[in-house]
């Protein structure tokens, strides 16, 4: 069964696809399908359709997973897309109607990692290199952490404020994995979010950086959502 099922994986700010080097094999050798999105972090209209135009190309079923940012773009690429089976969240953002990255993040106190973001002339989200392993990547390895920090791919300000729309976990079964130390998302909002949105709810003591440091969980979530398509 394990091979009939896809799944599609959506990166977060101030990442790309290659962020899940780590779960893809693992994810492989148990007989997934598996492609990787490389959305522009320009706009949540443009990275929700980048994400689209993929899955148009997958068969069907289609277990959808976005990582921090990703999850309200997943949130939003899902509807329409009726190959979509299942939702996964990797400490990721799952927005409700009219919310955005900025009202959500405005909803509690500013995590710590906050204070490493910096915006740039031309509308762009950076986090400070300097800082960026001890905000976004605490436990990988300080070597990898330096490689993140210097291919990050900024946010662009229109998609931290882009309101979504429906959210498609509102249909659509869902998994989300908290990240007990990270420093981008408040674990307790993650917590909220989750809770909200009727998921079924994973937690490991990781950083925001989950899929890299503890790839084997988000491995084994996502099996988790695969598994109950069949």
């Amino acid at each position: 069964m394990a091979a009939k099922v896809n799944v599609v994986l959506v990166h977060g700010a101030w990442a790309d696809g290659s962020s899940w080097a780590r779960v893809i094999p693992l994810l492989q050798k148990r007989g997934y399908s598996v492609v990787g999105a490389q959305i522009p972090l320009t706009s949540i209209e443009d990275d929700v359709a980048a994400t689209k135009k993929l899955l148009a190309t997958v068969d069907t079923p289609v277990v959808l997973v976005g990582h921090s940012y990703g999850g309200a773009v997943i949130t939003n690429a899902a509807n329409g897309s009726e190959n979509v089976k299942a939702l996964v969240y990797i400490a990721a953002f799952g927005p409700d109607e009219g919310e955005s990255l900025d009202s959500l993040s405005k909803q509690g106190p500013a995590p710590a990692g906050a204070a490493q973001v910096r915006p740039d002339a031309g509308g762009f989200l950076w986090i400070n290199r300097e800082g960026f392993a001890k905000a976004f990547a605490g436990d990988v390895d300080p070597a990898d952490a330096n490689v993140m920090a210097t291919v990050q791919g900024p946010l662009s300000l229109r998609s931290f404020a882009g309101k979504t729309g429906a959210p498609a976990w509102k249909r659509l079964p869902s998994w989300y994995l908290v990240a007990s130390n990270d420093q981008m998302i408040p674990p307790d909002a993650e917590r909220f979010m989750g809770k909200r949105m009727g998921a079924k709810l994973r937690e490991v003591a990781s950083s925001h950086a989950v899929m890299v440091s503890h790839p084997k969980e988000v491995a084994d979530l996502i099996a988790e959502a695969a598994a109950s398509l069949g």
